[in-house]
């Protein structure tokens, strides 16, 4: 979104860290801009679907629908890489699998999400305790930075890298590299 895709940006350039964004097609066909600035900065984008509709009881039509537009939308601003899916509220049944499967494309879940918790998601504090008490080696953090409802997730970026850092985390943008600890 317009309102926070340079904070995110400044921050990550700051810290020296890359992330994946994955971006919801109907937003970047609304903010194409926002999306360019994401791929020039470097970062690797991901595909979350073109409506972030729940990817369970869907037809063939609708799943190709969702990914195919989604994947087109991201090349347009310029990624020209290989694109992994998360699923919208990480659901997936039956026909997004299996079409997943054979675009060979990998589906990228996550093991941290402190917004899930209503007492967590409320304080910056909260979100840094939960992440870094949850964190461990080869760890996704998901965090939502791009609303306003979550001012408290995007406070939270800066000292979640610095903790992770001086505990001798790395971060990669390519989730499937293997992250953790430098020894």
């Amino acid at each position: 979104t317009p309102e926070f895709t340079d904070e995110i940006l400044r921050i990550l350039d700051d810290e020296d860290v890359k992330a994946t964004f994955f971006l919801i097609g109907r937003e970047i066909e609304r903010n194409p801009y926002e999306a360019r600035k994401i791929v020039e900065a470097g970062h690797e984008i991901g595909n979350h679907s073109f409506s972030h509709t729940r990817m369970v009881f869907v037809t063939p039509n609708f799943v190709r629908s969702e990914v195919g537009r989604t994947d087109e939308l991201i090349k347009q601003v310029g990624y020209d890489k290989p694109t992994h899916f998360r699923p919208p509220y990480g659901k997936k049944l039956f026909i997004l699998p299996y079409y997943l499967s054979q675009s060979n494309k990998t589906t990228i879940t996550w093991d941290i999400e402190p917004e899930t918790y209503q007492e967590v998601a409320k304080s910056t504090d909260a979100i840094r305790s939960h992440v870094t008490d949850a964190v461990k080696p080869g760890s996704i953090i998901l965090l939502h930075v791009m609303y306003d409802r979550r001012r408290t997730s995007m406070n939270a970026v800066k000292p979640i890298v610095a903790d992770l850092k001086g505990r001798g985390y790395r971060f990669v943008a390519h989730v499937s590299t293997v992250t953790g600890l430098d020894d």
